[in-house]
């Protein structure tokens, strides 16, 4: 009977075994710090890819802005890109002092207790959809970032 029951469980597996040459996503650590401007607010979070595969974050959407862009810290300069990469078996890390979401437009100012809710869009795998929890402007993660 258990030998039946984890034979039947074997065969309800999602096909998202890591080393099947796909990329996993999901995602951690998310925040906004409340914004001091009206306008504009950054956004922090890790996406951890536990599959075989490499992929890009292409763009992010928000109804609370009229526009996300993604940003990266290199040296001391900020600059805007178009996508970047989430290497496999790894992470890419949004974090405060280096590549952050810029929401920018904002529809009305997000407040410390709030969600803002965000979808990820990928090069390969399908969307993913995160409700970013709104921090005091002073809160530092426990993760570090």
């Amino acid at each position: 009977m258990a030998l039946a029951a984890a034979l039947l469980l074997t065969g309800c597996g999602t096909g998202s075994d890591p080393d099947s040459g796909a990329a996993k996503l999901s995602v951690r650590s998310a925040y906004i710090p409340q914004p001091v401007s009206d306008t504009m607010a950054a956004g922090f979070l890790t996406i951890v890819n536990e599959g075989g595969a490499k992929d890009e974050l292409t763009s992010v959407t928000s109804t609370a802005a009229g526009s996300v862009t993604l940003h990266e810290t290199v040296g001391s300069s900020m600059r805007e890109v178009d996508s970047l990469d989430v290497p496999a078996h790894g992470s890419l890390e949004f974090r405060s002092g280096g590549s952050h979401l810029m929401f920018e437009q904002l529809r009305r100012k997000p407040v410390e207790g709030e969600t803002v809710t965000v979808e990820l869009h990928f090069a390969a795998s399908g969307p993913l959809k995160v409700d970013i929890p709104v921090e005091s402007a002073v809160y530092t993660p426990k993760t570090g970032h």
